[in-house]
């Protein structure tokens, strides 16, 4: 059985940081792409990075802020997020695909529940 499991989401400060975290298991993880994507009220669900292998890419929202990572030895991956701002406030949502790396959600099979970013102004 898949299972992505969100972590590290809550309340800060504009200008602050905040480090998620999403532990996979039941999948390759190594030849996985993965994803955070991001929910707002009354908003669609939009990409906010992925990872490859050997690739990284980002919304351009969020470039020079915010970096994806991974641990394949964790069957983890990471969104490190700085330089936080009101408009990041969302639910964080990781997601695990199949090369390339792209943004859109059908591009990927397996999703976590989410955890909740609120950034406070």
């Amino acid at each position: 059985q898949v299972r992505l499991v969100e972590s590290g989401g809550g309340l800060v400060q504009a200008g602050g940081s905040l480090r998620l975290s999403c532990a996979t298991s039941g999948l390759t993880f190594s030849t996985k792409i993965m994803g955070w994507f991001r929910q707002a009220p009354g908003k669609e669900r939009e990409f906010v990075a992925g990872i490859s292998v050997s690739a990284t890419s980002y919304a351009d929202s969020v470039k020079g802020r915010f970096t994806i990572s991974r641990d394949n030895a964790k069957n983890t991956v990471y969104l490190q997020m700085n330089s936080l701002k009101p408009e990041d406030t969302a639910v964080y949502y990781c997601a695990a695909g199949r090369p390339p790396i792209r943004t859109v959600q059908y591009a990927y099979d397996y999703w976590g529940q989410g955890t909740q970013v609120t950034v406070s102004s």
